[in-house]
């Protein structure tokens, strides 16, 4: 409990700091690290650093503690919107009655948690002197933990609730998360950007897993309890098993639960450290001259390509849900049990959720990872062409231009390696770009971009009527 209210507890200071490196500026390790020898391997994935004053080479070492506690923590921020998306299957069948909103609950879903989520992350941003960003992280983990014990106990009670009642009460929960995820993405890419980059890869390759991880389980809940009748297995809503869902979501309060263990932990590790950069001692020259808060418009002119880069990204990438939870397999659904509906859809997004994850790891070798900026500007723009690769597939049964599933799964593979690849290396690059003193900054104002993307991403998905 002492630790908790170490985390909580903020120390008065004589004038505000904002945005200051967790490191010591001596170099030397803390309190909170002595005795401690983890194992570690060579940060090669970073090897050259486009920051002036901050290089890293082959000596830098990286404890495999903080980069799991990092990768475990990337998993509970993006658990819960992949939680949603690949439980298509499941909100259909309570929607089924309404087709009004079984067309368009997908859109109202993702619009409802990006808008959100960059409406708090902006409103944070501008919360920069009282920003203590591991603080955010708890708040974020606690409330995404209370949402989804919620979300479980729906799909056992009042299931008989008409479609427009079941749809404001997910929309309030997705509204939940939402707000949780903007805590989640200013606190933690300004926490992690104060660290050496590779961590930060560590967050983007936990985003990654929490794509495929959802898909899996679903698909797991939907198989182990089969339709009651061999007709139902065509119906789109047979997965939708009250049990199934409950552990699915249930699934993911664990998530969060564990991810909140560890980061206690973790806080307690660089608890010296973060006391020590964050409110320093009178006697200390910076202490009466408060560092100045960079705008948003000075961290656009900073960093125009990388901006650009991650918010073009992942707004293209929103494409892609509404597509998936339509197109269905070109084979009958009793030709296979990969065919039903209720199983193809989640693979889908698990095919897509693998190859984002692969493109993400691939950042952390030095030969493939990519440091220019222009390049991955113009493979952003690029990704443009897969728009048009995915009306070529089975949308809602009408047929398909290109008769073939494995054609399907490819396109939806390749798009997620490139929005990984991409991604991920843009959001570790932001960061190394500015001075080291303005790294957090450079951090929060990176996943602020990379909100603004999927809001916009998910505003224009209305515009798509598959």
């Amino acid at each position: 409990m002492d630790r908790i209210r170490d985390i909580f507890h903020t120390r008065e200071s004589t004038a505000p700091v904002d945005y200051t490196p967790l490191e010591p500026e001596n170099g030397e390790p803390d309190e909170a690290d002595a005795g401690y020898d983890p194992p570690s391997m060579t940060s090669s994935a970073v090897l050259l650093s486009p920051r002036g004053n901050k290089t890293f080479s082959g000596a830098q070492q990286m404890s495999w503690f903080d980069y799991s506690v990092f990768l475990v923590l990337g998993v509970a921020m993006l658990w819960a919107w992949n939680c949603f998306l690949a439980a298509a299957a499941y909100f259909q069948m309570r929607f089924k009655d309404n087709k009004a909103i079984l067309d368009t609950f997908q859109s109202s879903i993702m619009t409802v948690s990006t808008g959100a989520t960059l409406i708090t992350t902006l409103t944070l941003s501008y919360l920069q002197k009282s920003a203590h960003y591991p603080r955010r992280i708890i708040i974020a983990l606690i409330i995404n933990s209370v949402v989804f014990i919620l979300f479980a106990l729906s799909t056992v009670s009042f299931t008989d609730i008409s479609a427009g009642v079941y749809l404001a009460f997910t929309l309030l929960m997705v509204l939940g998360t939402a707000v949780s995820a903007g805590f989640f993405q200013n606190g933690l890419f300004a926490y992690v950007g104060c660290f050496d980059p590779i961590y930060t890869q560590g967050v983007m390759s936990g985003q990654g897993v929490a794509g495929v991880l959802p898909s899996i389980a679903q698909m797991v809940a939907v198989l182990a309890i089969p339709p009651k009748s061999p007709e139902s297995q065509g119906d789109k809503t047979a997965s939708a098993s009250p049990k199934s869902a409950f552990v699915y979501f249930l699934t993911a309060t664990a998530v969060s639960c564990v991810a909140l263990f560890l980061f206690f932990i973790l806080v307690s590790r660089h608890k010296e450290r973060f006391h020590r950069s964050n409110h320093r001692s009178a006697d200390e020259p910076e202490a009466n001259e408060p560092k100045e808060i960079l705008s948003l418009l000075d961290l656009i002119k900073r960093l125009p390509l990388p901006a650009y880069t991650i918010f073009f990204n992942f707004a293209l990438t929103m494409v892609f849900p509404v597509f998936t939870q339509a197109t269905l397999s070109v084979n009958p659904p009793s030709s296979s049990v990969l065919s039903r509906p209720e199983v193809f859809i989640p693979f889908s997004f698990l095919i897509w959720n693998t190859g984002d994850l692969i493109g993400r790891v691939i950042c952390g070798f030095p030969r493939i990872a990519c440091t220019n900026p222009t390049t991955l500007a113009i493979a952003a723009t690029v990704r443009v062409v897969y728009i048009p690769l995915y009306w070529l597939g089975n949308i809602k049964g009408r047929g398909a231009k290109v008769q073939s599933d494995f054609f399907y799964e490819l396109v939806q593979f390749t798009f997620g390696l490139t929005n990984g690849y991409v991604g991920s290396n843009t959001m570790m690059l932001g960061p190394q770009l500015v001075p080291e003193e303005e790294s957090a900054a450079a951090g929060g104002f990176m996943g602020l971009c990379l909100v603004a993307g999927l809001a916009v991403g998910s505003a224009a998905s209305f515009l798509l009527s598959v």
